[in-house]
């Protein structure tokens, strides 16, 4: 391939040995068919100049990139599962492919896939991942990152011409293989799996590479694990508050669907939310609500307490507990400002920040039924220059309540912050850009069903234009 001056491979995960990964090969597929190419992605890391016949070479029969992983990595994890300890699990569909530079920043970056084929870890699975899956995965990533939320982002996703039997889902289904660029797969399971086999000096060695690797303003730390665990408490705040402020609800939230870097990843049932709703769940299989919207940042905590158990191999407890008592200050401050941000209004203090933000959550559930998420936030971005815009449109019968009288109240103390956005067309609409259950299924059916790719390519222009218009902060790789 012609290799850009932006391509920069740097091959860290390899060096840790092979204590945390397996040599596996990809599975060999009957078609090849590549349905999304994510350039804007690809520019980022200097791939954007494959041709098709390349593309199809590195992202559906995962040849090498040049001089990347050869052969690629399933890494190794274990992890608690619905709060259950599962020492059976590992990358059982996918592998780590590729480690990047990216351009201007520097970061390392890894290609990771989803449906490669089987490994050691596929257990009774076939190591496949449908083409619905692939679909679903591509829409929440694009959504996510339009939200400002941390997240992996869709690279690739090859249709592999296979009828896969899914015991969820009508059958047999088309099959895909997806490729995605994240900042890390390094899981709070990589660490529970080597102090399951009592093995600081595994433990050891990851707190040195993901300190050198992913915060290397770390390295002088007088207690690095601690250290560490400090900083992902605060870059999990962060991801727990901009969940929260999206309305999305993962649906899965394992030890092992956690990374050390803060982001989002690995989207199997997911929704974002139709209304307010703290009892809201993804998965038709958590009938208890474990992982609800608003149980999402018990639940992070939760899980980086499980983390914080193998640390104790490689570090005294009161430094770690002092760090895991920094997410709920964490917290708060990010759900305000995450809660700013989607309203467009510029922050003032942490206190009033905070007020204002609890006022919202107020007045979405005052709203009910009838006030969906979305266009809650449609409507007041930008604070009172929306008001008039508000009190004019569709929902206006919703907003004549009391919580919305305090909302309204409050939103008198904050500036918009770049107000000129509400010129884009999008906030001409009356209605936002969402992505809601039946929606999905539409974009799904109209694939399924006639193997229309049209709407579905619409929906993530659609995404980008509401992510000009949004112009939240850039998050993620």
């Amino acid at each position: 391939m012609p290799v850009s001056s932006a391509y920069r491979p740097d091959l860290r995960f390899a060096k840790l040995g092979p204590e945390f990964a397996d040599p596996v090969r990809p599975a060999s597929f009957p078609r090849e068919i590549v349905r999304h190419r994510n350039q804007a992605a690809a520019a980022t890391v200097g791939l954007d100049g494959l041709t098709d016949a390349e593309w199809r070479a590195h992202f559906a029969r995962f040849e090498p990139l040049p001089d990347n992983l050869d052969p690629p990595l399933a890494l190794r994890y274990h992890g608690h599962q619905f709060r259950v300890y599962n020492p059976d699990l590992g990358d059982g569909r996918g592998f780590l492919f590729a480690q990047l530079r990216e351009e201007g920043s520097g970061r390392l970056l890894d290609l990771g896939t989803k449906g490669s084929g089987q490994t050691p870890y596929s257990r009774d699975g076939d190591g496949r991942l449908t083409l619905k899956g692939a679909v679903r995965e591509a829409l929440a990533t694009a959504m996510l990152e339009a939200l400002g939320v941390p997240t992996s982002r869709t690279f690739s996703v090859v249709e592999t011409g296979e009828a896969l039997v899914r015991g969820d889902e009508p059958s047999p289904t088309r099959s895909a293989v997806l490729t995605r660029l994240s900042c890390s797969h390094i899981r709070f399971g990589t660490f529970q799996r080597h102090a399951y086999f009592e093995r600081a000096d595994h433990v050891g060695a990851l707190v040195d590479y993901v300190i050198e690797t992913y915060y290397p303003d770390l390295e002088k730390a007088e207690d690095r694990p601690a250290a560490l665990l400090a900083a992902v408490v605060e870059r999990s705040a962060v991801l727990a508050a901009r969940w929260m402020a999206a309305g999305f609800v993962h649906g899965v939230l394992n030890t092992d669907n956690m990374n050390i870097t803060g982001e989002s990843f690995d989207y199997g049932p997911y929704r974002f939310l139709p209304r307010n709703d703290p009892n809201f769940v993804a998965a038709y299989f958590d009938h208890t609500g474990l992982y609800s919207f608003g149980r999402q940042p018990e639940t992070v905590f939760w899980n980086l307490r499980q983390l914080a158990g193998p640390l104790t191999l490689v570090s005294p407890p009161e430094p770690l507990v002092a760090a895991l008592n920094g997410f709920g200050p964490a917290y708060r401050r990010a759900l305000a400002a995450a809660m700013l941000a989607r309203l467009g209004l510029e922050p003032r203090d942490e206190a009033a920040d905070v007020e204002v933000a609890n006022a919202a959550f107020r007045a979405l559930a005052e709203g009910g039924a009838p006030l969906r998420w979305e266009p809650f936030f449609f409507d007041w971005f930008a604070g009172l220059a929306s008001e008039k815009r508000a009190l004019d449109g569709p929902r206006a019968a919703l907003y004549g309540g009391q919580a919305f009288a305090e909302f309204r109240k409050l939103l008198a103390g904050y500036e918009p912050d770049r107000p000129e956005r509400l010129a884009a067309p999008m906030f001409q609409a009356p209605e936002p850009e969402e992505l809601i259950y039946e929606e999905i299924e539409s974009l799904w059916a109209a694939i399924a069903e006639r193997d229309d790719w049209g709407p579905f390519e619409a929906k993530l222009a659609a995404i980008e234009v509401a992510r000009g218009a949004w112009a939240l902060a850039p998050t993620g790789p």
